[in-house]
C-alpha cells in the first residue's frame, strides 16, 4: 500500500514518532488547540483528526481512532507500518469494574483481556495476551507518580460489545480486570506484530457496578490528568 493510504490523507513526514490516539475526534482538536503549539491538521479523512504539534519542544501527534477494536486496528495498523510511527499513547475513557476506582481515577493498562476474534488473523497456536510496552508503562507510571495521580495498574477489558445484552461485563471483576473500554487489545497486538511500541491510559468515566457517569462534554473535555500524562512521556 502507498502512502497517502486510504483512511489517512498526509505525508509520510507529517507524523511525529509518538502519536497520542484518543477514540473522539473532538478530544483529539482539543488536546491540539489547548496542549500544543504549533499545531497542524495532518488528517481529516471521515472527520477523524490529526494534528502535529510540539509540547515542551517535542514534536508530538495526536490523532482519533474511532470506537472499537476494528477502528483502532485500522489507524494504528497505518501508523505503524506506513508512517513510521515508533509509539502509539492511547488515551480514553474507560469503565470501572473493580469497586477501588472512581470517576476520573486513571487507569494504566499492563495488559488487556478481550472478547473479540481480533486474534485469530495471526494463526497463532494458543491464546495471546495483550501487553503493554514496558518502557512506556515505566514512564508513565514513574510520571504519574511524580504528579500524585489517583491511578491504578493492571489488567482491563478490551470489549466488542457496548450494549451487552448477557450483561457479563462485571464477571471479569473476579479475575482482577480493573476496568472495560472497547480499543487496546487490538493496538497491543497490532504494535506487537509490527515491533512497536504501545500504551493505553484511561481516565474512568462510569461505573458498572453503579450510576456514577461522566457526561459527553466532561470525556471530551476535562481529562487533563490523562492528556497531560501521555504528553509528558511522548
Amino acid at each position: 500500500m502507498s502512502i497517502p493510504t486510504p483512511h489517512i490523507n498526509a505525508k509520510k513526514e507529517d507524523f511525529a514518532k509518538t502519536v497520542l490516539m484518543p477514540g473522539d475526534p473532538l478530544r483529539a482538536k482539543y488536546i491540539a488547540e489547548n496542549f500544543l503549539t504549533d499545531a497542524v491538521l495532518v488528517n481529516n479523512v471521515r472527520g477523524v483528526q490529526g494534528y502535529t504539534g510540539y509540547y515542551n519542544g517535542k514534536r508530538v501527534s495526536v490523532m482519533a481512532s474511532g470506537m472499537g477494536m476494528p477502528s483502532i486496528g485500522i489507524y494504528s495498523y497505518e501508523l505503524f507500518n506506513f508512517y513510521d510511527v515508533e509509539n502509539i499513547i492511547r488515551i480514553g475513557s474507560a469503565g470501572a469494574i473493580s469497586e477501588e476506582l472512581k470517576l476520573r481515577d486513571i487507569v494504566i493498562a499492563m495488559s488487556a483481556s478481550y472478547n473479540s476474534i481480533y486474534a485469530k488473523q495471526f494463526d497463532l497456536p494458543g491464546t495471546y495476551a495483550p501487553c503493554a510496552s514496558y518502557s512506556l508503562l515505566k514512564k508513565a507510571v514513574d510520571e504519574a507518580e511524580k504528579q500524585g495521580l489517583c491511578y491504578k495498574v493492571g489488567n482491563i477489558l478490551s470489549n466488542d460489545l457496548f450494549y451487552d445484552d448477557s450483561a457479563s461485563t462485571l464477571k471479569w471483576q473476579k479475575m482482577g480486570v480493573l476496568a472495560v473500554e472497547m480499543e487496546s487489545a487490538a493496538l497491543y497486538m497490532n504494535a506487537a506484530r509490527a515491533g512497536k511500541n504501545a500504551l493505553c491510559i484511561c481516565t474512568i468515566s462510569d461505573c458498572l457496578f453503579n450510576s456514577d457517569a461522566c457526561t459527553a462534554q466532561e470525556r471530551q473535555n476535562s481529562f487533563t490528568q490523562m492528556m497531560k500524562l501521555a504528553l509528558e512521556i511522548a
